[in-house]
């Protein structure tokens, strides 16, 4: 069977969304072709003679972007049949269906996919173990054509690889729980190892784990990053993991920073106790000041991410906000995209659950993928238009983050704040990362 692969965005990362079930697809004997939109057109000629065309929906703006591109390969190759795969699919399945899509496949999606290529169904959420192999890259755009890691004035190529899949938590608004419900999956280490090898023959110089949380698994993390460190001790690597797995590991920060380690990301989301219970974090304010104090005790970086604006941000509270960072000395760590987000109700999201999320939402909107919510205050949402464009524009200008975070500050009436308050500039890949809020859109 001919088969087109199609990613339309992966934050800037070489989509191991198409790597992975190229290699499987293949293995079976598979006619595979494989397209990155982001940085790349349509293939027209393998769109058009594919026998079965599926899209990789791993988040929001990659829904977005591909729904125009699945009504256009319908009328180029309407005897195709057409899947969609990876986190967003399942939740998005009634409007993908309505769009033509015959087929979903979340969760474990590469057994799906040699299923459906071979007659068979795919199932909308796999949640079985799979023995995963090698990732496919040789077809796939190169690494100089991506995000890049920004270190000491220099950049370097990076790597993506996903040491695990799902994750061992439900917080309310992440996207990863309405898929895997607090199962996770692990990618043998070999398989691990083989795709970060390479990727490293390709020239790159940095790995970013994609896994939602390395730490679900901390001893298969570190098995990892301490044979990568032993056969390249060269390579840099970053990871996302949890506040709370922080603290829980924390006599692990010490192996990250030794193996090579430059930063960590965590979702935060918030300084305010009350929102992140409503979130169900599991952590608190002052356990985020413990794991920076930690961390920064023995050189390692933290780079928080925020959900900035929702439903219960106040005035006074995006000021404390903004307040604790310069405190900190944390300015520097944090993307200014972070302090512009805004909360995502996406469809099957368990924030849904709460009366005051319901109270502030209208209908599903199909075309923005979410349920649209508005402020009890409109001076919020006002603020929150106000800083993304301000965010928007001094990054295209190419502003520092202290400057843009001066900017954000007086837009807030907070501030100003000393020098000192930015913190050492850290290393940082220049795709901002973001995952269940986005940029408000102008």
């Amino acid at each position: 069977m001919r088969i087109l692969l199609i990613s339309t965005y992966e934050l800037g990362h070489q989509p191991f969304g198409l790597a992975s079930p190229q290699a499987w697809l293949a293995r079976a004997g598979h006619d595979v072709a494989c397209a990155d939109l982001a940085v790349e057109a349509l293939p027209e000629g393998p769109a058009r003679d594919a026998d079965l065309i599926a899209f990789y929906l791993p988040m929001h703006t990659a829904t977005r972007l591909a729904v125009p591109v699945i009504e256009r390969v319908k009328k180029m190759n309407p005897r195709a049949r057409i899947a969609c795969y990876g986190l967003y699919a399942p939740i998005n399945a009634d409007l993908l269906r309505r769009l033509g899509v015959e087929a979903i496949a979340g969760g474990e999606f590469e057994s799906s996919l040699v299923r459906l290529a071979e007659g068979g169904d795919a199932q909308p959420i796999s949640l079985e173990r799979q023995a995963f192999v090698t990732p496919h890259r040789e077809t796939l755009p190169g690494l100089s054509q991506y995000a890049k890691l920004r270190h000491n004035g220099d950049a370097k190529l990076v790597a993506y690889t996903e040491a695990s899949r799902g994750c061992k938590h439900v917080c309310r608004h992440c996207p990863v729980t309405p898929v895997y419900n607090g199962t996770f999956r692990i990618v043998g280490r070999e398989t691990v190892l083989a795709d970060i090898r390479q990727q490293i023959a390709a020239g790159a110089a940095h790995v970013t784990f994609g896994d939602p949380d390395f730490f679900n698994g901390p001893t298969h993390a570190v098995a990892i990053v301490d044979a990568l460190h032993a056969e390249f001790p060269a390579v840099t690597y970053d990871a996302t993991i949890k506040i709370e797995h922080l603290r829980k590991h924390r006599e692990l920060l010490r192996t990250l920073k030794d193996t090579g380690c430059l930063f960590v990301t965590s979702a935060v989301e918030s300084l305010d106790d009350a929102v992140l219970a409503k979130l169900e974090k599991n952590h608190t304010r002052r356990d985020f000041e413990e794991v920076v104090a930690a961390m920064r005790g023995i050189g390692l970086a933290l780079q928080p991410t925020f959900i900035a604006f929702t439903p219960w941000t106040t005035a006074e509270s995006y000021r404390e906000l903004l307040k604790s960072l310069a405190e900190l000395e944390l300015i520097e760590q944090v993307s200014p995209v972070q302090l512009a987000l805004r909360l995502l109700v996406t469809a099957g999201s368990r924030l849904l659950e709460l009366e005051d999320i319901r109270a502030v939402t209208g209908e599903f909107d199909s075309a923005a993928l979410v349920y649209p919510w508005k402020h009890s205050d409109p001076a919020m949402d006002a603020l929150a238009s106000r800083v993304f464009r301000l965010v928007s524009e001094q990054q295209a200008r190419q502003r520092s983050r202290a400057e843009i975070f001066a900017g954000v500050a007086e837009l807030a009436g907070a501030g100003p704040f000393p020098e000192s308050a930015s913190g050492p500039p850290s290393a940082y890949v220049d795709e901002p990362w973001y995952c269940c809020a986005e940029p408000l859109p102008v």
